[in-house]
């Protein structure tokens, strides 16, 4: 996988969430950069609904000086070894938009000098890397955010490395997931704006359609994944022996995490084959066999037999292995409402239970509000960075649908995760958290009678609480995370300064980190949630915005 934690495809199995954690415990480092933007997810989800942002941004010329961090006026500095410094309460959303921008221009500079084609750049020792199959991960996940920016000469650098591209051979193994939310939505995304709101940007028109026809090619490259006796997909194939990794099951959602972004090719080319092919997979989801691996209405377990159809075990819940098969079933219904209503339903049937049966306040900070897990009818008290995308969710739910219960619901979740932010040294949240009273180690026992959980790996209203929120993520961020020539997770959110750099800038950095926040500061656009009253784009998994084809809800 190129990284020593799992990726969001990877999800506990047959047996006990809780075991998965503890076995995954001494082995993950304190990813900082997913963790943030999860909470960044969901509070963007919040302000941008909620809160009209009236500053607006005047473009600067070129591309952005990333010294505008350090420069006399606008401080936002590094401290080594100490706390962010807070030098920013009295700025503008211009201003904070705009050094968005430059952290976003500073960190792609980076990446393109020592690494251009490659997947991920490695900050501290400015070498490469390429974890997602060496097409240039870090560069398509980008695109999405630099137009949204309107930085054009990285727009332009992306759009003629693009074409460059073979996506029909690879040397490593594919995963059909990962490829799918940041190659496939990443060009699709691109090609949306491009071809819409964002037209000015575009060098060329075969610019522009180099970008669907790239998406055609890799797509027509990924389908035999499912080519199985039930057409759910083998995640892990290689496209040189045409074969996969053997494994007979494959996760919830990962198998249902593709359909929107399959589904929009098919809209986008008129081939109907590749919506096709995830919806026949989500079917086996939609409709969950055998009725035990459902233990509360609509939460349903984890890995699901390849050769059946059938569900493996009962145990689950709204973290990573399972949570954007979660976070689909809505936007499937905000993208093409007239076609995916059944999604919804199935949504809300899922949320009215987690709000019943999962919902958990911790014994010593009883205001605060975390999902738990589940294996069969018992619940597990932990948690984990992944599952801060949850008050998003729920917010949108409440928008979408009219229903004040799933906002308030929803605000509650981002106020669990933001806590989980505030309460360490670096205000970096941890990788995974539990608030279970009864197994809390000795040496944390203060640190849980003051925050409310205890670390197990420590890697909407109009209320402008939030947006200083996500401000505050991102100083912390750029003031722990940034080295060398870009940013890198950390090894210990608990001690100042983070402890040592893992030398690695996932992609998507780019493609979510960034945009969540800048959006959050940026003044409203079309794509924003619910501007003018409806939703006129839905963003997917990896925050790649794709164009909503139904009626506007």
């Amino acid at each position: 996988m190129g990284r020593s934690t799992p990726s969001r495809e990877q999800s506990p199995s047959l047996g006990s969430l809780g075991q998965w954690i503890y076995e995954w415990k001494d082995r993950l480092p304190f990813e900082t950069l997913d963790f943030a933007m999860h909470l960044l997810l969901s509070v963007s989800a919040l302000v941008i609904y909620l809160t009209d942002c009236c500053a607006s941004i005047v473009p600067r010329a070129g591309k952005p000086a990333y010294e505008y961090f350090g420069s006399a006026q606008h401080q936002l500095k590094t401290q080594q070894g100490g706390s962010p410094v807070r030098s920013w309460e009295d700025t503008s959303n211009e201003e904070r938009a705009n050094a968005v921008r430059d952290a976003f221009t500073f960190a792609f500079d980076g990446y393109w000098e020592h690494c251009k084609g490659q997947d991920e750049l490695l900050p501290v020792s400015n070498s490469c890397g390429n974890s997602r199959n060496n097409w240039g991960a870090s560069a398509i996940d980008a695109l999405s955010t630099a137009l949204i920016m309107e930085i054009q000469p990285i727009v332009t650098e992306i759009l003629e490395y693009v074409p460059t591209v073979d996506f029909t051979t690879t040397a490593t193994g594919v995963s059909l997931f990962e490829t799918t939310i940041r190659y496939l939505a990443g060009m699709l995304s691109a090609y949306d704006l491009l071809q819409g709101p964002l037209s000015h940007l575009g060098p060329s028109e075969s610019a522009v359609e180099s970008l669907l026809a790239q998406s055609k090619d890799l797509a027509d490259s990924l389908k035999f994944a499912f080519e199985t006796p039930t057409g759910i997909p083998a995640n892990n194939i290689f496209f040189a022996t045409h074969s996969t990794d053997g494994s007979t099951s494959n996760g919830l959602a990962t198998i249902g995490s593709l359909q929107l972004e399959w589904q929009r090719l098919s809209d986008l080319t008129g081939d109907p084959t590749y919506g096709s092919l995830a919806q026949k997979a989500e079917s086996y989801l939609l409709h969950p066999e055998p009725h035990w691996a459902e233990p509360f209405p609509g939460l349903v377990g984890t890995r699901v037999n390849i050769d059946t159809g059938e569900f493996l075990d009962a145990t689950g819940g709204w973290n990573g292995g399972d949570d954007s098969f979660y976070e689909y079933l809505l936007k499937m219904y905000v993208y093409d409402s007239s076609r995916f209503s059944n999604y919804s339903d199935r949504w809300t049937v899922a949320a009215d239970s987690a709000m019943q049966h999962l919902a958990s306040n911790p014994s010593s900070q009883p205001q605060l509000t975390f999902l738990a897990s589940f294996v069969n009818t018992s619940f597990v008290n932990a948690s984990q960075h992944l599952t801060c995308f949850d008050g998003g969710s729920f917010l949108l739910g409440g928008q979408v649908f009219g229903k004040q219960e799933y906002i308030d619901f929803g605000l509650a979740l981002v106020d669990g995760c933001h806590d989980l932010y505030n309460s360490t040294a670096t205000k970096i949240g941890p990788e995974q958290f539990s608030w279970d009273s009864s197994a809390v180690p000795p040496d944390q026992v203060d640190f849980y009678d003051r925050a409310g959980y205890w670390i197990t790996n420590p890697v909407i209203t109009g209320d402008e609480k939030y947006r200083e929120w996500a401000w505050d993520a991102f100083v912390a961020i750029n003031a722990t995370t940034r080295v060398g020539s870009g940013f890198s997770s950390i090894s210990d959110v608990t001690v100042p300064g983070g402890g040592s750099f893992s030398n690695e800038q996932e992609s998507f950095f780019f493609a979510e980190v960034l945009k969540y926040v800048y959006l959050i500061h940026a003044p409203d656009e079309v794509w924003n949630v619910n501007f003018n009253g409806a939703n006129q784009w839905v963003f997917n998994t990896e925050a790649h915005p794709l164009k909503v084809v139904g009626p506007p809800v």
